[in-house]
């Protein structure tokens, strides 16, 4: 199988990408157990009539006491989580700390970090995701590596293009999907990548706009990696 060619040769990510890549990771997973810990102690207290209410990370405990002062019972089974919660926060921030100050000495990132959207963990996911830049031909091969193009369905004289495929990595798909929905729906800074996204938002509804972005900023980021240079507001600039 080997001498026809059957097997296509597969990256293996350098040992700093796959540090970084450990990062985001545990990062990720301590951030997702954090905020499981909140919602389950909103669910928990509903059901004694306790609602928490919108607070912030910061007054969350403080109201969690709050609720629970006048039941000495219900604050004994509380108090375990709380706790659990507290260390996980302090252990997402040290390990945020430790990602910005990554980001901070890495000036490939902070050339994409030029792009609208893009902030410290964007940047740094695409870094470890991609690894090795040359190892694309084209920009535009980017999306489809993250599955970010129509997946196509062939049978016969049939070819119609179908949803995105979603294959390669989750979490570059995911960060860049939430890029996307940031320059599209909350970016204040006027671009003509906005515009390009507004115009598709328009004639093919929102949703089909931000997967098309995210796959725009996967191909607009490898081509600022490769060539060294900032994303540029304007068309003219751009042109240029």
């Amino acid at each position: 199988m080997m001498r026809v060619g059957l097997y296509r040769p597969v990256h293996v990510k350098t040992l700093r990408s796959q540090k970084l890549r450990m990062l985001l990771t545990h990062r990720k997973l301590l951030q997702s157990k954090a905020i499981a810990v909140d919602n389950d102690l909103r669910g928990t207290l509903r059901n004694f009539g306790l609602k928490v209410g919108m607070v912030g990370a910061a007054r969350f405990e403080a109201r969690i006491r709050e609720l629970v002062e006048c039941f000495p019972d219900l604050a004994v089974l509380v108090e375990p989580l709380l706790v659990v919660r507290r260390v996980l926060r302090e252990q997402v921030g040290i390990l945020h700390r430790r990602l910005l100050a990554i980001v901070r000495d890495d000036e490939v990132c902070r050339r994409l970090m030029t792009v609208p959207g893009v902030g410290p963990v964007v940047a740094l996911t695409y870094r470890a995701t991609v690894d090795v830049p040359a190892r694309f031909r084209k920009s535009k091969s980017v999306g489809a590596v993250f599955g970010l193009t129509p997946a196509r369905d062939q049978s016969g004289e049939c070819d119609r293009p179908g949803a995105i495929s979603r294959c390669g990595d989750e979490m570059m798909r995911t960060t860049l999907y939430e890029a996307a929905q940031i320059v599209l729906m909350h970016a204040a800074r006027w671009s003509w990548l906005k515009a390009w996204a507004m115009k598709i938002a328009r004639h093919r509804g929102k949703k089909k706009a931000i997967v098309a972005l995210a796959r725009r900023l996967a191909v607009i980021m490898h081509r600022i990696w490769v060539d060294g240079t900032e994303f540029r507001w304007t068309r003219e600039a751009a042109a240029a």
